[in-house]
């Protein structure tokens, strides 16, 4: 078991090593998941996931995609999008992925990700920032 503190991390470039840890068997729990960084203009970052939040199935709205709010949840779901969900492999993969809004186990990193450290000099917006836009209370 593989711990990554998400604290300042481009998410991005994260969730792409990520999830070819998991396509190779390996089990990942992410920490501080509401402090992963997505760089880019704020204000068109959250209109994006406005977007995808409002997009609706004309003949069963049921049938909609489903975008939470929530932080940790979140970023499950942008994690399994970048692995092949139709497959049994891909369907293992997820379920080895474990992701936390804070440190609740006080887990220390361990895994170190190549590349994903965020420098704080560009336009950025955190998860946690983001999800109260688009509609967060917590």
């Amino acid at each position: 078991m593989q711990v990554i503190d998400a604290k300042d991390t481009i998410f991005g470039r994260a969730a792409s090593q990520i999830a070819k840890k998991l396509i190779n068997g390996e089990e990942i729990q992410i920490i501080n998941a509401e402090q992963f960084v997505i760089v880019g203009n704020p204000e068109q970052i959250v209109q994006r996931y406005l977007t995808k939040r409002g997009l609706k199935h004309k003949g069963n709205p049921e049938l909609s995609p489903k975008w939470p709010k929530v932080p940790h949840m979140l970023v499950k779901k942008m994690v399994s999008g970048m692995l092949p969900r139709k497959s049994s492999r891909g369907k293992d993969a997820l379920e080895r992925l474990m992701v936390y809004t804070g440190n609740p186990k006080n887990m220390d990193e361990n895994l170190k990700l190549e590349k994903v450290s965020f420098d704080g000099l560009s336009k950025h917006i955190t998860l946690q920032d983001l999800c109260k836009r688009i509609g967060y209370t917590g």
